[in-house]
């Protein structure tokens, strides 16, 4: 990574913050990414060495390379003499600046760790920040689509600030990735250095968009700054930011520029279906959750309750992707779910991410984290290559061979929004509500948690996704009895997702086991009810209707839980009104959803046919680098003999998880594979 040399432009002020920073105005506190530790050489401690190693300084280089750090040099030179002036049109969107805030926002993350080149990272970070500094105009404006060239800015920025702002200039959307990013960086390293820059950015948004005589009457045409100034009240302490974000969410649909696209068809209180781009939608919905959680706004929740509806049980595809069409990189309509077709952005995939976590942490409800986790061993994380290096911007369940993992895109929005999602992984995997604590998602890391002020100390050791055998150890308690919630998957539970729109066609019931030091605390295998009585001793155990495991106990040091999961191959069938599918079947284990590729299936996928009740054995091979668990089945192929007779032909079927197809060149991909004679022809 090639070093940068720049003179710091501001210094960061010294004052402290009035806001209580573990406070999110929600039910259901999430641990902080600072205090989970996730174990290296596993399979998220791969991803986020990857991210470490590889995806975060691709993404500075390509900065680097593409002009985006010379953007605030150029500002920063006008700035200086306002008669050097510097071409903006044709040479990048303006929104580029959002590609270094992105990758800070990541890098930050990373620098909690303390993992080796922690120090070399953070010299760079704060070198790119320093750049940044020096574009920021006086007032505290910062967007260098216009301040290189004010008289003749990006010609999707206007003549004016703030003017063309519902249509192209994303001086908002600037302004949240930004924001974010900051928080980020501050709560990782403790400096203020990003954190006062992106603060006199807000200060302006504040002081000329609003409501008010003399100000920009205008809402995001990207939305983002929602969420973002929703979580600077909360580190601040200052008001005006939060109300900032509700004027922002209130007005939508009352200016000047309504259409679905941006979702500003309606008042956003009104609105009870999931439409237009799938990622502005998807960072609005967040940004409602995060608005009603401060303010306690109900007409927000049950809005967004009904678009999630809306969302799972018709526009929700097997992988947890959103975003059905590349026209408007939108919705479609109900049950429009097609496969070669489909957009599936990755940062839609990301969005719908934030938006079932907020819900969980609003009604702390298995079924939010089952959709989460879906679109994250799936839609989100096959985005990006296993070595962290090329990137996909859709994400299709269907291929003939022309879609193919890149290296960086012009407009860069996926690679960059996954240098910042990747690396914030740890900070989704338990949460705390008073007394009680949720583990939510399974991977090997240590934590330490603040339950009602004091201190546990948890250790998690396991394989998932690849089996389904959980550790959970108490390494330290101070806190006493508390409960503890067990996330069990709507996988297991026989529902894929949480409508409808999937169901499972094998009529299996795959059982899970928990125990606490040895002793049974629940099992769904019928074997084990008879004595279950007998072995709880003294602990209150149940399946709530939110869908966990609550075990209740005043847990002590080496106190170990230990679930099982049966993981077997399930057969998956779509809604009759999706007509993309109909005749078709999807294979999932566990989580993950596999698919067919051509390197592992020497013939046509499109003319192979599955047996109409698979069995399926598991298998291993390696994909680069990495190993994985294969799926495999008999299947026929169907030709025509010369009379005109159909053939078929026995085959052996193998399936790979479907976030790692592509990784070994381009050619046909399916994940939905045709077991009845008649189906749909449409992609």
């Amino acid at each position: 990574m090639r070093r940068i040399v720049f003179a710091m432009a501001m210094a960061a002020t010294l004052t402290s913050y009035s806001a209580d920073n573990n406070h999110s105005g929600y039910p259901i506190t999430p641990v902080p990414f600072t205090q989970v530790k996730v174990v290296p050489a596993t399979f998220w401690g791969q991803r986020l060495e990857a991210a470490r190693t590889v995806t975060v300084p691709l993404a500075f280089s390509k900065c680097e390379e593409t002009g985006r750090y010379r953007n605030f040099e150029n500002a920063a030179r006008h700035l200086q003499d306002t008669t050097q002036v510097f071409p903006v049109n044709g040479i990048g969107f303006s929104f580029d600046d959002t590609d270094p805030y992105k990758t800070i926002e990541g890098a930050s993350y990373l620098l909690s760790s303390q993992a080796p080149g922690s120090k070399a990272l953070r010299h760079y970070v704060d070198s790119v920040i320093g750049i940044i500094a020096t574009a920021q105009e006086p007032d505290g404006y910062l967007y260098t689509a216009r301040t290189q060239n004010p008289a003749n800015p990006h010609h999707w920025a206007g003549d004016r600030r703030w003017v063309k702002e519902e249509e192209l200039s994303h001086e908002l959307y600037n302004l949240g990735h930004m924001v974010e990013s900051a928080i980020a960086h501050y709560q990782a390293t403790g400096s203020r250095t990003f954190l006062d820059i992106a603060i006199r950015y807000a200060d302006c948004v504040c002081r000329e968009v609003g409501p008010a005589p003399g100000q920009a009457c205008v809402v995001p045409g990207h939305q983002i700054a929602e969420m973002a100034l929703a979580k600077l009240y909360l580190v601040t302490g200052q008001k005006k930011y939060l109300d900032e974000a509700k004027f922002l969410l209130d007005y939508r649909g009352k200016t000047t520029i309504r259409n679905e696209y941006s979702q500003s068809h309606a008042p956003v209180t009104e609105q009870s279906e999931a439409v237009g781009h799938a990622v502005r939608a998807a960072y609005m919905y967040a940004g409602m959750a995060d608005v009603a959680a401060l303010t306690g706004d109900t007409a927000y929740i049950q809005a967004i309750d009904r678009i999630w509806q809306n969302i799972v049980s018709k526009k929700l595809y097997i992988t947890g992707g959103i975003g059905a069409t590349n026209n408007g990189e939108a919705f479609g309509k109900n049950y429009e779910l097609p496969n070669m077709t489909a957009y599936c952005e990755t940062c839609a995939a990301i969005g719908n991410v934030y938006v079932n976590h907020r819900l969980f942490l609003l009604h702390g409800e298995s079924k939010y984290y089952d959709v989460l986790e879906r679109t994250l061993y799936n839609g989100l994380i096959s985005g990006m290559s296993m070595q962290g290096d090329a990137f996909f911007y859709p994400n299709p369940l269907a291929s003939a061979g022309q879609h193919q993992r890149k290296p960086w895109f012009g407009c860069a929005c996926c690679p960059s929004n996954l240098c910042r999602f990747i690396p914030s992984l740890p900070g989704y995997v338990y949460a705390v509500r008073d007394r009680t604590v949720y583990v939510n998602l399974f991977m090997s890391n240590s934590s330490v948690l603040d339950v009602n002020g004091k201190k546990v100390g948890l250790t998690q050791q396991t394989s998932y996704p690849w089996d389904g055998d959980i550790t959970i150890t108490i390494d330290k308690n101070s806190a006493g009895a508390f409960d503890m919630k067990l996330r069990i998957p709507g996988w297991l539970k026989g529902q894929p997702v949480p409508s409808d729109l999937y169901a499972y066609t094998d009529g299996k019931q795959p059982g899970y086991t928990v125990t606490v030091n040895g002793k049974s605390q629940i099992s769904n295998l019928k074997s084990q009810t008879s004595n279950l009585k007998s072995q709880i001793s003294n602990l209150k155990s149940q399946i709530s209707p939110d869908g966990y495991l609550t075990i209740s106990r005043r847990w002590k040091k080496g106190d170990t839980i230990r679930l099982h999961f049966d993981m077997e191959a399930r057969t998956v069938q779509a809604h009759e009104q999706v007509e993309a599918d109909r005749g078709l079947t999807a294979v999932e284990r566990g989580p993950l959803v596999y698919c067919a590729e051509h390197p592992d299936n020497d013939f046509d996928l499109s003319a192979m046919m599955l047996n109409r009740h698979p069995q399926f054995q598991t298998g291993q091979t390696t994909v680069a680098g990495n190993k994985l668990v294969t799926l495999e089945t008999e299947a026929y192929t169907v030709d025509y003999a010369q009379d005109g007779r159909p053939t078929f032909t026995p085959r052996k079927l193998t399936l790979i998880p479907y976030y790692a197809w592509c990784h070994r060149g381009p050619g046909s991909m399916r994940v939905w594979l045709i077991n009845q004679p008649f189906i749909s022809t449409k992609p």
